[in-house]
Order: structure tokens, then C-alpha cells, then sequence
């Protein structure tokens, strides 16, 4: 009897430790500060540039050297012939996909609080073209405050952000992050809304699913392969909603996002949009392309990408200057 009690104990102590990791989901880690070893750690750790979500617990991580290696060779590879195309595209600019190496990358992991400090007293209150100084931002800004769930740790300067960029700036911010990354430490000018997408993004994920499945449509034609790892380089906005026509049919795209966040009702966008913001340094791979045009999403080409993991480059090289 003695002897049965004890393996109960022992099968009820292992099944409590396995509920406990399977709930260890990604969003409670990302409360985390850095990335030690493929795992979020409370403990100070040199942040590794990519990380992969697959298992929270026990990934993997790669060397920049891997990701610049794997780079170069993608961009050989994409160099010739691209995915067929229906007859009437062939002959249409296509822009690549590709990791975008050039972009603003920041994560801010380990210096979210020393950098919101330097926003405050460096960044914020400068009238720069971010958009977060403007009457109409103000208001929206207020309107977010009366409606923010209690669970959501958004601050004001937070909810200024995306307010500004859902309402305009969003053009002009993605054009600098895609191509900033060498004038990053310098010459830079949206310092502020970066960071506080970027914290805005990563406060609301403590509170949310792990990952989501989004679309993304466009206007644009793009070219990928089958296999490629890309980045969108910039804050890439998507929607739970596939059916949003009138963002574009030429190229679609079905994303499992891991590291986008909700958005709710907190943006100027109307409500039926649902919109998910991914930020720069979250890699996709490219696991099929569709380029039949007889498709769900009613699209020329979809490409279908699943969570990669991140790669940031430009990690916390600014909170210091």
C-alpha cells in the first residue's frame, strides 16, 4: 500500500510539471527581459539575434553569421527565375522578399525601461513628422484611455503611438525602418513612435494568445519561394479578417504570427478590421506560394508564411548614446 502511494504521488507530481510547461505559453515569457539559450530569462544573459518559437523551452538559437550565410544564400537563389506567374503579372515589377538586413530592428530586450526613460526626456519632445504631438492623435489618444481593459499596461505616450500611426504615419514611419539601420545611432527621426510600437506590441502580447493567423493584402506584386525566411522590415499591419478587399488582390499573404499583437479597438482603423501589428524583427518562411489566382483570399498570388522566429541586429544600441 506504502508503495502504491508513493508512485501516485510521483505520476501526480510529473503530470503537474507537464501542465505547468504546456502553460508556459510565449506571451508570459516575452515578460522576460532577454533570451538566454533559446529560453526568456529573469536573470541578465547576452541576447542571441534569433530565436525560435516552435518550442518555447527548448529552442534554438543561431549565430548572426548563420542568418547573414543564409541570407546570401537566398539572394542567390532568387537572383534568376521566380515562381511562375498567371499570364498578365509576367511582365509586372516585382518586389523581393527577403530578410532585410537594412532595417530598424531594434527589440529593446533588457532596456525597455532605461529606453522609455530616454523617449520621455530625449525623443518625445522633439516636433518631428512621427505624428505624436497632433490634436487629432490627442484625442484618439484619450478615447483608447476610457476604453483600455484593465489587464492591458498601456500608458498614455502608448496609446499617442498607435493612434499615429494607424492615422498616418504609419507611411512615413515604415519607409525609414526599412532602409535605417546605418543611420540608426544618427540621424534617425522616429526614435519615440519605434520604441513605443514596439513596447506597445510586447505589452499586449502578455496578455494574449500565443500566436495568430492574419492576412495581409496588397496592392504590390512581390516575389518568394517555397523555403525562403523573410522579414517584412517594417511594422507590417494585418487583419484576423481575410476578406478586407479593398487593401489589394495582386499579392496576399496567410500569416502565423507569433509576435504580433491585437490591437482591438485601439486604432483608428473601423472595428471589422481587426488588426494584428507585426513587428519589424519577426522571421516567416515561405512554405508555399499559390499563384493560380483560384484561391481563397480571391488573390493573383498568396504566399503562406509560418513564425520563424526573430533576428534583431540593432538590439538596445541606442539606449546608451
Amino acid at each position: 500500500m506504502l508503495q502504491n502511494n508513493m508512485l501516485f504521488v510521483l505520476i501526480c507530481c510529473f503530470c503537474a510539471k507537464t501542465k505547468l510547461l504546456n502553460a508556459k505559453t510565449l506571451p508570459e515569457q516575452l515578460k522576460a527581459s532577454e533570451v538566454d539559450s533559446g529560453k526568456f530569462s529573469q536573470q541578465e544573459a547576452t541576447l542571441t539575434p534569433y530565436f525560435s518559437t516552435e518550442d518555447p523551452v527548448k529552442s534554438q538559437n543561431i549565430s548572426i553569421q548563420a542568418v547573414e550565410e543564409k541570407t546570401t544564400n537566398v539572394s542567390l537563389k532568387s537572383s534568376g527565375a521566380s515562381v511562375p506567374l498567371s499570364s498578365g503579372l509576367s511582365g509586372l515589377f516585382r518586389i523581393p522578399l527577403s530578410l532585410s538586413l537594412d532595417s530598424v530592428d531594434d527589440m529593446y530586450y533588457g532596456c525597455s525601461e532605461k529606453m522609455l526613460i530616454k523617449v520621455k526626456r530625449q525623443f518625445l519632445p522633439r516636433r518631428t513628422r512621427e505624428g505624436l504631438h497632433t490634436t487629432y492623435t490627442t484625442l484618439c489618444a484619450i478615447k483608447g484611455m476610457k476604453n483600455k481593459d484593465t489587464y492591458d499596461l498601456l500608458s498614455w505616450d502608448h496609446f499617442k503611438a498607435l493612434c499615429a500611426y494607424t492615422a498616418g504615419s504609419y507611411d512615413d514611419l515604415n519607409r525609414a525602418v526599412h532602409k535605417g539601420k546605418a543611420s540608426y545611432k544618427s540621424s534617425f527621426e522616429f526614435h519615440a513612435l519605434h520604441f513605443l510600437l514596439s513596447d506597445a506590441i510586447r505589452l499586449l502580447k502578455l496578455n494574449q494568445r500565443s500566436c495568430y493567423t492574419t492576412y495581409r493584402r496588397s496592392k504590390l506584386l512581390f516575389s518568394g519561394e517555397s523555403g525562403q525566411t523573410i522579414r517584412f522590415g517594417s511594422f507590417a499591419s494585418s487583419s484576423l479578417n481575410p476578406y478586407l478587399n479593398q487593401f489589394g488582390r495582386r499579392t496576399c499573404f496567410e500569416i502565423r504570427t507569433c509576435f504580433g499583437a491585437y490591437l482591438k479597438s485601439y486604432s483608428e482603423l473601423d472595428s471589422d478590421e481587426d488588426e494584428v501589428l507585426i513587428p519589424p524583427y519577426e522571421m516567416f518562411n515561405i512554405v508555399s506560394v499559390d499563384t493560380s489566382g483560384e484561391n481563397h483570399l480571391n488573390c493573383n498570388v498568396v504566399y503562406k508564411l509560418e513564425n520563424a522566429g526573430i533576428y534583431s541586429s540593432l538590439n538596445c544600441q541606442v539606449v546608451d548614446l
